[in-house]
């Protein structure tokens, strides 16, 4: 059985809170897999939000909703660019 909601299609959200002692670090490599594994027509921070609505109630210490808060704050939180581009033009 695959992910029970469209969000979660491979399932990963899903077995990540099913896994005992899971890590935040091993959260967010499973995180990573899943924001890659989204089509482009996914809206990225509307699925963050739902599996949030759907995980988070039952398991709110849990590090993958860490993660996914995390993922939503970091969407909105602009980055500073660095490099050449960060630098004053002549």
């Amino acid at each position: 059985m695959k992910g029970d909601m469209p969000e979660d299609h491979k399932g990963l959200i899903r077995e990540a809170y099913r896994i005992d002692g899971i890590t935040a670090e091993e959260c967010r490599s499973i995180f990573l897999d899943w924001a890659l594994s989204l089509s482009a027509e996914h809206d990225t921070a509307s699925s963050i939000t739902a599996l949030i609505d759907r995980y988070a109630p039952d398991a709110p210490d849990h590090p993958m909703t860490t993660v996914l808060r995390d993922g939503t704050e970091s969407m909105t939180k602009p980055r500073r660019r660095g490099g050449w581009k960060s630098r004053p033009r002549p």
